[in-house]
């Protein structure tokens, strides 16, 4: 693989193909502790069940490329493989093929080709598409909110910018989707931090808010406190809660967690802010957000986009 690309995630569970699994004797499809990751190759059931969805998709991919070895991952596939966002449980395993004068389906597998002529990045026998690649294509297909939470999660890899994105996306032929691709590029951004951080960025500008800026460092009695979302000229800051913060196996550290929020929560409302705070849930059904900064005193100054706030969280390209 080049240098600068992440490595790709390696497979969260041990598969088998058929002629492996631990039960030997007898097929594995009478296995009640075995699941059918596709034809061919199994997992452990229970440890299949334990799987969040994203990790469960990243198995299927590499299920498939363990009995298709010259497979070229694309999209969604290649999104797992880069530990990109994936968002639920993706239907299809992608793959590209040059070759190819059009694209095709065929059970749960779709094969991409593109007029562009497309290099091919490997690591360990995995074949992939670019991360840049990987990127336009996700802006074109995916709901504009999750397509920037891609973007943006990609950039914070630092194997590649936004400029090259916006370049490799003018220079592609593909017509499809440019004012969606054109509206997730512009806009991609690394200091967001997360996929709800990324997601809230899209609610907010449809719902019409100010511009926002992103990681504002506040200092406040001599210390420094920073901010996911701020509005200066307003005095609102916005707080999205991820919850990982709050580590549910370690209640000491939990509580302590606790205590520094509300130490620094305290520290800048004293020192005049108002401050908003939503978590992914209010993201998506958008009137968590909302109403929290609109609580806060946040104005809307421009016009409300309701055809994309009614469509934030539906991805139909997931299960």
């Amino acid at each position: 693989m080049d240098a600068d690309f992440p490595a790709f995630r390696n497979a969260p569970l041990p598969l088998f193909a058929a002629a492996e699994t631990p039960s030997p004797g007898s097929h594995p499809s009478r296995d009640p502790h075995l699941h059918r990751v596709r034809p061919g190759v199994y997992t452990e059931l229970n440890e299949w069940a334990a799987l969040p969805p994203w990790d469960r998709y990243l198995l299927r991919v590499h299920a498939f490329r363990l009995v298709n070895a010259g497979a070229v991952f694309s999209h969604e596939s290649a999104a797992a493989l880069y530990g990109l966002p994936t968002f639920g449980h993706p239907r299809h395993i992608h793959l590209f093929d040059a070759r190819r004068a059009r694209s095709v389906a065929y059970g749960d597998v779709r094969v991409h080709t593109s007029a562009d002529r497309r290099r091919i990045v490997e690591s360990d026998g995995i074949r992939c598409s670019p991360l840049a690649d990987v990127v336009v294509d996700l802006a074109r297909v995916l709901p504009p909110a999750f397509a920037l939470a891609v973007a943006d999660a990609a950039l914070r890899t630092g194997a590649i910018t936004s400029t090259e994105l916006l370049d490799l996306a003018a220079a592609q032929r593909n017509p499809r989707s440019r004012r969606k691709l054109d509206w997730v590029l512009g806009r991609g951004d690394q200091r967001s931090e997360s996929v709800g951080e990324s997601v809230s960025r899209a609610v907010i500008e449809w719902c019409g808010f100010p511009a926002v800026d992103l990681q504002t460092e506040h200092r406040v009695g001599g210390r420094a406190y920073r901010s996911d979302f701020c509005w200066p000229e307003h005095r609102v800051i916005g707080e999205f809660d991820g919850w990982t913060k709050y580590d549910r196996h370690d209640p000491e550290a939990a509580a302590e967690a606790v205590r520094a929020e509300k130490t620094r929560e305290d520290a800048l409302r004293r020192a005049g802010w108002r401050i908003a705070r939503w978590d992914y849930g209010g993201a998506l059904r958008v009137d968590g957000l909302r109403e929290a900064l609109r609580a806060a005193g946040l104005p809307v100054v421009s016009r409300i986009d309701g055809r994309n706030l009614r469509g934030v969280g539906l991805n139909p390209r997931s299960e």
